[in-house]
């Protein structure tokens, strides 16, 4: 087991806060149990909220390596878990035969070397192996699990309780560290409860407008807090739209620089709607949520 990496919750917030991330009392309270009780941390809400981002800002936080497992529709056990270098093992039983068929090595002797292309010289590590055998703590990012088949869950159900994986040829192999896990997912497929019994629960929704201008603050110094209060409640407005795709946090960050970068000193004055207009494609990407922003936000004469 890993010692703790966070003395309280205060620490979490501070630390996280340190790393670039502002943190709900919701999100460094839950941070702070999945590091104390060696849990693994589910993570669900929209896109864009800072799942991902949370995952590396720990890693930031505690000085550690970040390994990411990036799902996708076809990741399987070879892409997830660990695969066998058959390119070095076919060297290995040629090289072998050529040997067998030069001596008149006996059957016995061929029998081992074939056995011996099943060793750990031959094991290509993937992201889920390579957390388990890292020697030093990390945190393990399984990002945006429900783009995966159902089948990865099942991979995962070991790792998950026990930390550990069983390669058939090599026996089990337990983490040296228990590494801080997260799990993203956004919604768009039900997980199963066997991996969500393992899991700490945490949803990360759209920031309450106050944190939300706190964000644009930390990432966007030069933005007038005047401003940045205007397109924290523009992009609220968009929010509550039905939009194919509303507005995510690093969107907003994008257009409160987009906002600084093209409006120069008179930005601070106040935000001209065709500006705001010209610039809506950073904010909405679909044409039909364009029109209908523009419309809704009375940007047109």
């Amino acid at each position: 087991m890993s010692a703790p990496r966070f003395a309280d919750i205060d620490d979490v917030r501070d630390r996280l806060a340190q790393a670039g991330y502002l943190a709900s009392d919701a999100i460094a309270t839950t941070v702070y149990l999945a590091d104390r009780l060696g849990k693994p941390l589910l993570i669900e809400g929209p896109a864009g909220v800072g799942k991902t981002e949370l995952s590396k800002a720990v890693a930031a936080a505690t000085g550690t390596d970040l390994v990411r497992l990036q799902c996708y529709e076809g990741v399987d056990e070879a892409r997830a878990l660990y695969e066998w270098n058959h390119a070095k093992q076919l060297l290995r039983i040629t090289a072998a035969g050529a040997h067998h068929d030069a001596t008149g090595a006996d059957e016995a002797d061929w029998s081992s070397v074939r056995d011996d292309i099943f060793t750990d010289e031959f094991l290509l590590d993937r992201p889920l192996l390579q957390a388990v055998r890292s020697p030093e703590p990390v945190v393990l990012l399984i990002d945006e699990l429900d783009k995966a088949d159902v089948e990865i869950e099942g991979l995962l159900l070991e790792i998950l309780s026990d930390f550990q994986v069983t390669v058939p040829e090599l026996g089990t192999i337990t983490a040296r560290h228990t590494p801080f896990v997260v799990l993203t997912s956004n919604a768009t497929r039900e997980l199963s409860e066997a991996l969500r019994r393992r899991c700490l629960y945490l949803h990360i929704d759209y920031p309450e407008a106050a944190l939300e201008q706190q964000i644009l603050a930390v990432k966007v110094p030069d933005l007038d807090a005047t401003i940045a209060a205007s397109v924290v409640r523009l992009i609220g407005a968009l929010r509550g739209m039905r939009l194919r795709k509303s507005p995510s946090v690093a969107e907003t960050i994008d257009w409160a620089r987009t906002l600084v970068d093209l409006g120069g000193p008179d930005l601070a004055d106040d935000l001209d709607p065709a500006l705001i207009e010209a610039t809506l494609g950073v904010v909405l990407k679909h044409r039909e949520d364009i029109e209908a922003a523009a419309t809704r936000l009375e940007l047109r004469a």
